[in-house]
């Protein structure tokens, strides 16, 4: 009996989803189903993961969000078999999940993952070498200071950091 319920239940799958089909043969209804089942799919692994995951924290995590997309896309379109595309994901996840672990452990993984803040501005002055190898400019330092309510005047700025995130963070120094 079980044999036969999973018999029933591979067939039911293979209609829906097109899972022995080839790309070119999947009907729209297939590729349809497909995406809803990798939506909610995705939505469940992302729940499970780092909440930082597809906040886009760091480097590490963007590049994790570009490729994990990049493979889903795959189980959606039918360009890979679609059960091993989904544990691929579930794989990328782990991988994140488990180099995030290490990091929080290690400070030497954390500049290799995530990378390091750079000062950019140190008590008024601006540190205009590491401002051109960041590639930022005293406008960038302007528009961060008007996004944090302050006047653009890099004179009163205590310390102006390029964040791992890539977001520029300032103290004050009045």
């Amino acid at each position: 009996m079980p044999t036969t319920l999973l018999s029933t239940l591979d067939t039911l799958l293979d209609h829906a989803l097109g899972l022995h089909q080839k790309v070119d043969t999947l009907t729209i209804g297939q590729t349809c189903t497909r995406t809803v089942v990798v939506f909610l799919f995705a939505i469940v692994l992302m729940r499970l993961a780092n909440k930082r995951f597809m906040g886009h924290s760091t480097v590490m995590d963007a590049m994790l969000g570009i490729v994990f997309g990049s493979v889903l896309s795959r189980a959606i379109n039918g360009a890979a078999p679609f059960v091993q595309t989904l544990a691929a994901s579930c794989v990328l996840v782990a991988c994140h999940w488990i180099a995030s672990a290490l990091a929080c452990r290690s400070h030497r993984l954390g500049y290799f993952w995530k990378g390091h803040p750079t000062l950019l501005v140190r008590e008024g002055i601006a540190q205009v070498d590491a401002m051109r190898r960041c590639q930022i400019t005293e406008h960038d330092l302007h528009e961060a200071l008007r996004q944090q309510g302050e006047p653009p005047d890099i004179a009163k700025i205590a310390l102006a950091n390029l964040e791992r995130n890539g977001r520029i963070s300032i103290v004050s120094g009045h």
